[in-house]
């Protein structure tokens, strides 16, 4: 994970048309943004990210702001893109007719299978959150943004999103699963 100098580097680049410089933006943040999609947007996570980086792209030369501003500025657009995804969604059904095959994995695919099991079983969890506290949760400990930042991404105020966060790690920490999980963890 670069440092925030090196993002503000990245950032200062990207703004100018440099693709290294987005290049270092998107590996830096794009699995967080993945992360809080799947918990918004489900299935449809990928292609909401890939939108939500467009709009970036498209929009970078107007920002204006430091790393910690452009995460709150990036989850945003990542936010209203998923709820744009959640309306189409629901104005239309689609049943997928086959699964397209991606090819061989680059990496360990046991290692990265193990992973991904973890990441998806922790994101089942939150997403069984109501969406207020689900958000909230994603976004100050997932995606490491702060309480003001968080409450601009969601249009709340911060002793709102304070709430929704500790309402949420409450269920989290009190859900049956989470408690099984942990004392199997603990046993080990």
């Amino acid at each position: 994970m670069p440092t925030d100098d090196e993002l503000a580097d990245a950032l200062a680049s990207a703004r100018v048309g440099d693709e290294r410089g987005f290049a270092v933006l998107w590996r830096a943040l794009n699995p967080a943004v993945l992360r809080y999609l799947r918990v918004v947007a489900g299935d449809a996570a990928e292609d909401v990210a890939s939108e939500t980086w467009l709009q970036a792209a498209r929009d970078l030369d107007r920002f204006d702001g430091d790393p910690a501003a452009f995460r709150g500025w990036l989850f945003r657009i990542a936010r209203h893109r998923g709820i744009d995804e959640l309306r189409r969604a629901g104005r239309r059904r689609e049943d997928p007719a086959e699964t397209i095959d991606a090819g061989p994995p680059g990496r360990d695919a046991a290692a990265e299978m193990i992973e991904g099991a973890e990441t998806s079983w922790a994101l089942s969890r939150i997403a069984e959150l109501p969406i207020d506290q689900a958000e909230a949760v994603m976004l100050r400990v997932a995606a490491g943004l702060d309480v003001a930042t968080t409450a601009r991404v969601l249009g709340k105020r911060p002793g709102a999103v304070r709430i929704a966060t500790m309402r949420g790690l409450r269920r989290l920490a009190a859900d049956e699963q989470v408690r099984a999980r942990r004392h199997a963890i603990e046993e080990v």
